[in-house]
């Protein structure tokens, strides 16, 4: 089955244009998403512990649990990004409607279910940041306010992102139960008939007539 404009994306097999690639939405939120889940991840790992005692305590109330949330939500995120860019890419690609609406969904569940997943962080860490003791010299403060600050922004550009993926799939939708034919442009006016037609009743040949007024007993044969 052919793909060609199924689903929001253009017909398949027409050439690539990068910059009307970047240019996509969808492209936008995706290297924002891939931005902020580095921010995330990155923060916590490099200065979300300090050592004490020859041991790693978490800055988040010495929480390990939290930071390594953070950083799996983060790491995770940052991966499906990439796989949804590639997907994006190649989404013009896909002859077949079936392929492009499992992309589709796979797009609204997984982003929808981060957008989530991030809502649940941004909430855990900022939790347990303000059940925190400030650390000595205030090393490392900045990095985990700032993976609880992307974690927030990660809701939004997750949600986006889900949010597009819901309009090409009402829009693919839309076109797969749209009607083959069009309007009548009379406006739906009755059968007109022939224009020679007229309604008078049926009228019998001549023929007939005369055979009925002569009948078949007043026949008389001819005379020589």
């Amino acid at each position: 089955m052919d793909g060609g404009g199924a689903y929001g994306g253009g017909k398949a097999g027409a050439p690539f244009d990068p910059i009307a690639f970047v240019q996509r939405p969808q492209v936008i939120l995706r290297a924002l998403c891939m931005l902020f889940a580095i921010i995330v991840f990155g923060s916590i790992s490099s200065k979300g512990y300090i050592t004490e005692e020859g041991k790693e305590i978490c800055l988040y109330n010495k929480d390990t649990n939290a930071c390594n949330y953070g950083v799996g939500i983060g790491v995770l995120a940052f991966l499906a990004t990439i796989g949804f860019l590639a997907g994006e890419y190649l989404f013009e690609q896909m002859s077949s409607v079936k392929t492009r609406k499992h992309y589709v969904l796979l797009d609204l569940g997984v982003s929808g279910f981060w957008a989530f997943l991030y809502f649940v962080g941004f909430c855990y860490l900022t939790n347990a940041w303000n059940k925190s003791e400030s650390p000595k010299d205030r090393n490392g403060v900045n990095n985990v306010q700032a993976a609880i600050a992307f974690s927030f922004f990660s809701i939004f550009t997750w949600a986006g992102c889900a949010w597009f993926a819901f309009q090409r799939f009402k829009q693919g939708t839309d076109a797969a139960f749209a009607p083959s034919y069009e309007a009548d442009p009379v406006g739906g006016a009755g059968y007109t008939s022939y224009p020679d037609a007229t309604d008078a009743a049926y009228q019998e040949p001549p023929f007939a007539q005369q055979q009925q007024r002569g009948g078949i007993g007043d026949f008389q044969a001819p005379a020589y």
